[in-house]
């Protein structure tokens, strides 16, 4: 078999997923006048920013056969904790940003402790964990809280000029985090010992891999990632609000898994949550450009494709197995 065929055979998951964004941005196009512009696709990115960059922290739980059902959570708890720090409190946006992000942090690498000394299921231990931080928002505030911080205002409203096209400030972020995600998942140690643990933990612990450090690391960038993610989103939406993020774990999920990575760990790439996160919007577009369908229909729209993507893993993994 030639190396051509083999690399094929290796990506076809990210092929499909690219194939299938290319048809629904194409029949899009094709229905609806405008839909095929740039500024179209530049929305796509900057609308679904927070989401993406929640992706990107999922992925890389997901590579190690991992869950986490708490970045929703921790979405709407760091934007109603760093919007009263700086609204109630005074405090600089920055060491605002900072103690966010250190409490997402925290909370993952707690469990990602629990879930690697004690041996306890990533479903159970993280959902613990969105109830407790969906619980600290709520106890912070039970009210959304509008940020007026000229700073806010700056960084909102910043565009990136680039001949005809302007790419917004949320849309720099969730390339900068991506391309960061990708770096860290294809091209670092600790990536490759994600996938080594989603494919076999038994034999990756055999092949002297560090199993303890890695779990316990990317829950902690996964709860890194989710409270950027809820920044963003204060940055999107100018305030603070502890009900942020209801369900978005789920959509997270569909976005990694839509994006052609393994469920059960040990195979995906990033560029593949990229295109989930396309295809998240494009179906979100196409319903706003139609103005005739209701807002359930994306959920019955991505419901359908996440059954063919797992229908599509389970043939590729019988595929590989024989």
């Amino acid at each position: 078999m030639s190396r051509t065929t083999t690399w094929a055979s290796r990506q076809l998951p990210l092929l499909v997923t690219a194939a299938i964004f290319a048809a629904l941005f194409a029949a899009a196009a094709h229905f609806y006048e405008g839909f095929f512009s740039a500024r179209v696709f530049i929305s796509l990115l900057s609308e679904n920013a927070f989401l993406g960059i929640a992706a990107v922290g999922m992925t890389l739980v997901i590579f190690s056969g991992g869950i986490d059902l708490s970045v929703g959570a921790v979405i709407g708890f760091t934007s109603i904790f760093t919007a009263t720090l700086i609204e109630r409190h005074h405090v600089a946006p920055g060491l605002a940003w900072m103690l966010g992000l250190a409490a997402g942090a925290g909370l993952g690498a707690g469990m990602g402790t629990l879930i690697h000394f004690f041996r306890l299921p990533p479903f159970l231990i993280t959902l613990a964990g969105m109830f407790l931080a969906r619980g600290a928002g709520f106890w912070i505030s039970t009210d959304s809280i509008g940020i007026g911080h000229e700073l806010y205002g700056r960084i909102s409203g910043y565009e990136w000029v680039f001949g005809a096209v302007v790419v917004p400030a949320n849309a720099l972020f969730l390339l900068a985090v991506m391309l960061a995600g990708w770096g860290v998942a294809h091209h670092t140690r600790f990536g490759r010992t994600l996938l080594a643990i989603g494919g076999n933990e038994q034999s990756a612990l055999l092949m002297g891999l560090p199993i303890g450090p890695a779990k316990i690391g990317v829950y902690t960038v996964n709860g890194l990632c989710a409270a950027l993610a809820g920044i963003v989103a204060t940055l999107y939406t100018g305030s603070g609000n502890p009900s942020m993020g209801i369900g978005l774990e789920l959509d997270a999920i569909a976005i990694v898994v839509m994006g052609g990575t393994l469920l059960t760990g040990g195979r995906g790439h990033m560029l593949g949550t990229l295109l989930g996160v396309l295809i998240f919007g494009t179906i979100q577009a196409a319903i706003l450009f139609d103005g005739r369908l209701s807002s359930w229909w994306m959920r019955i729209v991505v419901g359908a494709l996440l059954l063919v993507f797992i229908l599509l893993q389970r043939f590729f993994l019988r595929r590989k197995r024989s």
